[in-house]
């Protein structure tokens, strides 16, 4: 699945590293992984809570970029993606 542009914004407002915020109106610890200078992200994201796990694959190439999320629905990666407000 290709990435929408909204996604991609939103995507890249999460700071690379572990960091803390809200989706869905819970609490997340986020990493956010960079390789292959950037063309390549990783994100995984773990509820606080222990009630829901993200965990996400982006590659930016010549023709685009390619969403791979890990084992479920593209659905919900970009949902959370664009719904995540990191703390501040």
């Amino acid at each position: 699945m290709s990435a929408p542009n909204a996604f991609l914004s939103a995507f890249f407002a999460i700071p690379k590293g572990s960091s803390t915020g809200r989706a869905h109106g819970r609490r997340y610890i986020v990493s956010r992984t960079e390789f292959s200078v950037g063309k390549s992200q990783k994100l995984v994201a773990r509820a606080l809570d222990g009630s829901d796990y993200i965990s996400l694959n982006l590659y930016l190439t010549k023709l685009g970029s390619l969403l791979r999320p890990c084992e479920m629905p593209a659905e919900k990666v970009t949902e959370f993606v664009l719904d995540f407000a990191p703390d501040t």
